[in-house]
């Protein structure tokens, strides 16, 4: 589709029947048109209204993704309510059907109707809406997380593809304890792990903590202990707990960055523990808080201690589990010369 070709057309309310004579269609908005979804006038008209490539600056506006946008034109909605699936409201993706009255809806949903058209009930069959696929590629549209900050625009069928990558999506609850299905930005989380699962919080790079289990011979599936530090401006989880790993209980602690994993790599921690003369000591990045709680313990990237050298480790009476773990982290930095030094925050 030539998008240069794309008129913006004053057209009525997206609300507004166009010919009353097709008042007796219900359902979408949309297919109160007097002519059908398929038709090139309509498809044409439509995008009119969209934001089509020629206009990227129209897209920030008409979604609110941010200023020096220009303003006055007419809204986009009538596009996004084209692409709408009537039965699932998910954007729609080629295949796209429609019915032999124009009603579309997605490839996903065709399925699940057994045939039959949601709004119309007349049979699908197998006829496609070509004319809304290319309209769709025609189309440049805002990140949906354009109000947490993000400020891109992709072509229509890219969208979805980078907004389950997006760095601006929100991140989920890193408590590891029950399964918690809050999600939201950093600073939401660490209100929401203070309060809500009442974690403890430190300040500082350093750490020590002890843990005591009076039955160590029975391991649970659970988390022991979540603790936030803050340091270097951001937040880091501290997972200490108890699992099986194959016929035999272990140990395991490690830390996880509250933020991205480009900007985890900027960091890196260590983890000791010892007794009765020894020592285990392990050193290595903290993974993001993009990677679930789970992810990272299965793939065993921390402080692991079998259960015969925690007993060691806590007095040899095999009686009760006392392990002191200790750690700090550190970031990075280079010197004019070009040499990296560890900058541990005080």
């Amino acid at each position: 589709m030539d998008v240069e070709s794309v008129e913006c057309l004053s057209l009525p309310d997206a609300s507004m029947d166009v010919d009353d004579g097709d008042s007796h269609h219900h359902g979408h908005p949309h297919h109160h048109i007097g002519l059908p979804l398929h038709h090139p006038a309509h498809v044409a008209a439509a995008a009119g209204r969209a934001f089509p490539k020629a206009n990227a600056a129209g897209v920030g506006a008409a979604a609110g993704a941010g200023p020096g946008a220009a303003g006055g034109g007419p809204p986009a909605t009538s596009v996004h309510e084209l692409l709408e699936c009537p039965v699932c409201t998910n954007s729609m993706f080629p295949p796209i059907h429609q019915c032999q009255n124009g009603h579309t809806l997605c490839s996903t949903c065709k399925a699940r109707v057994h045939n039959r058209c949601p709004t119309c009930r007349q049979e699908l069959g197998d006829i496609r809406c070509l004319a809304l696929e290319k309209v769709a590629e025609s189309l440049e549209l805002p990140c949906k997380y354009c109000s947490l900050g993000c400020p891109e625009i992709f072509p229509y069928y890219s969208k979805i593809k980078h907004e389950a990558q997006c760095s601006f999506r929100p991140y989920n609850c890193p408590y590891a304890g029950s399964e918690c299905a809050v999600a939201g930005d950093i600073p939401f989380l660490v209100a929401h792990l203070r309060d809500d699962h009442k974690v403890d919080m430190h300040s500082g790079c350093t750490f020590n903590h002890r843990y005591v289990k009076s039955n160590p011979r029975e391991v649970e599936n659970a988390t022991w202990m979540l603790t936030v530090f803050h340091c270097f401006g951001q937040y880091f989880c501290l997972h200490f707990e108890a699992f099986q790993l194959g016929m035999a209980p272990v140990y395991m602690a490690f830390l996880r960055f509250m933020g991205d994993e480009n900007e985890a790599r900027n960091y890196t921690y260590s983890l000791e523990v010892g007794g009765n003369g020894r020592k285990m000591v392990w050193e290595g990045t903290p993974r993001s808080i993009r990677d679930s709680h789970r992810k990272v313990r299965d793939s065993h990237d921390g402080l692991i201690i079998q259960r015969n050298m925690a007993l060691f480790f806590s007095g040899g009476d095999r009686k009760e589990l006392k392990l002191r773990v200790t750690g700090r982290i550190w970031k990075e930095q280079t010197n004019p010369d070009g040499a990296c030094i560890p900058n541990l925050c005080s």
